[in-house]
């Protein structure tokens, strides 16, 4: 199983968002370094950029607003930072991706970082999309 290195910075504050947010699920883009594996992904989570939800039920779905979404990109990209993926929350459920974040993932490649609040202590789960499905990624917070 590929590894996802997530820095503890990094994860405490995608937590601290979901928390924020819930019991709305929130949104936003992965930076750090791409992974040396020629496709890119995965690599090291160092930095996120928010997101708003946009979403119809952000209580259960999420939809990254496409301006903010373009504008987090870029900021990224502009800090000499690659874009590693996607995160969003499940306020109350798994930290693995539901059938409707199947149907909606659209980045071949990307990560897929999910912040579950389901249980006392949140999780973070990886998934790489890899255009047909997703495959879960080892998470190593260091």
């Amino acid at each position: 199983m590929a590894e996802l290195v997530v820095d503890t910075d990094a994860r405490d504050a995608l937590v601290a968002h979901a928390r924020e947010g819930a019991p709305e699920e929130v949104c936003g883009v992965l930076g750090g370094r791409e992974g040396g594996d020629g496709g890119g992904r995965p690599g090291r989570v160092t930095r996120h950029e928010r997101v708003p939800n946009v979403a119809e039920t952000p209580e259960t779905r999420y939809e990254l607003d496409p301006e903010a979404q373009f504008a987090a990109l870029r900021a990224i990209e502009d800090a000499g930072d690659d874009v590693v993926g996607f995160y969003h929350s499940h306020p109350a459920g798994p930290d693995d991706p539901s059938a409707t974040d199947e149907a909606q993932a659209t980045w071949p490649d990307a990560v897929y970082c999910i912040v579950s609040l389901a249980a006392t202590e949140p999780r973070l789960g990886a998934w790489r999309w890899t255009g047909e499905t997703f495959e879960e990624l080892s998470v190593r917070v260091d």
